[in-house]
């Protein structure tokens, strides 16, 4: 069974960067693939970032593209959520979470709702 723990997160000043690690204690984590998502306090959870099982292909959301990096390493059964130039309205709590395969190859990488494990997740804060 996955078993995710997310860490990493922190306060930084706007523009400055973190990198968050999700680590599959269960150790089946190769065979699913993997989403990052987040909210803030009084809305609801966000997609943010999708990697397929391989790791050959992936998505973000519009408002991360190009700031945000999601990888893995199925060797360490982790993966990782590269933020760069951060900005203050990307402070919410983290989440990584587990999908079944079928899901993402049918394109529904951003609906938790069909995201099988969840971390605890992972306060990130951007200090204006």
């Amino acid at each position: 069974q996955v078993q995710l723990v997310e860490s990493g997160g922190g306060l930084v000043q706007a523009g400055g960067s973190l990198r968050l690690s999700c680590a599959d204690s269960g150790r089946t984590f190769s065979g699913y693939a993997m989403g990052w998502f987040r909210q803030a306090p009084g809305q609801e959870r966000e997609f943010v970032a999708a990697i397929s099982w391989g790791g050959r292909s992936t998505y973000y959301a519009d408002s991360v593209k190009g700031r945000f990096t999601i990888s893995r390493d199925n060797a360490k059964n982790t993966g990782y959520l590269q933020m760069n130039s951060l900005k203050p309205e990307d402070t919410a709590v983290y989440y990584c979470a587990a999908q079944t395969p079928a899901y993402y190859s049918g394109g529904h990488y951003a609906f938790p709702d069909l995201y099988d494990y969840w971390g605890q997740g992972t306060q990130v804060t951007v200090s204006s």
